[in-house]
């Protein structure tokens, strides 16, 4: 075979959050993220194979919350951290909770991954829902009027994390506060293309 008859694909990885409450329909973060492209390469080819890693498998397992992707000067002026994406060691700043996604374990389409695909694209999505309902983190605050950033319920930071405990994306955004007064839920698509002829 020659090698102009070789096929050439350039494979793009992609990722958008939007977090929202929704029962107000407020939304409060709409953000790109940055992907790990060492460990995301990792774990597509060991899916693919339908290899396992040293403490589970390379699906999506967890999204995990921190509170140390920013800091906040005495005038409010929000510094943003960069994302901990180019080591496959990565992780989050400081995280403080963390929410299981894979619906086998949760049982609940609120906190769950699934493939969006349509007909004739290069491109397929897999959209990650998180739910944070009235109830959780146990220990939050009643009301979110926190005055204190670095509480462990401000979020601003969060990543996806495989069952194989490695990072594969991390995303920092202003302080959202987590308090029992409202409900969160964080949409998390990462498009996977294989082609950008269409683009």
């Amino acid at each position: 075979m020659s090698v102009s008859k070789i096929e050439k694909s350039l494979i793009g990885v992609e990722g958008h959050i939007t977090i929202w409450d929704p029962d107000s329909g407020d939304v409060l973060v709409r953000r790109r993220n940055a992907i790990n492209f060492e460990n995301m390469s990792i774990a597509l080819a060991n899916l693919l194979a339908n290899e396992t890693g040293s403490t589970g498998s390379y699906h999506i397992s967890t999204m995990r919350f921190g509170n140390a992707g920013t800091t906040i000067d005495g005038v409010g002026a929000v510094t943003y951290k960069a994302p901990n994406t180019s080591l496959t060691s990565g992780a989050l700043y400081n995280q403080t909770f963390s929410k299981t996604v894979d619906e086998s374990i949760s049982g609940s389409a609120d906190n769950s991954v699934e493939v969006s695909h349509a007909s004739a694209t290069l491109y397929s999505d897999v959209v990650v829902t998180c739910t944070l309902d009235y109830g959780e983190p146990v220990g939050q605050d009643t009301l979110d009027t926190a005055t204190n950033m670095d509480g462990d319920y401000v979020f601003d930071e969060l990543a996806l994390y495989t069952a194989n405990d490695d990072l594969l994306t991390h995303v920092i955004f202003h302080p959202v506060q987590k308090s029992a007064n409202r409900k969160i839920q964080v949409i998390y698509t990462i498009r996977l293309r294989t082609s950008y002829s269409d683009v």
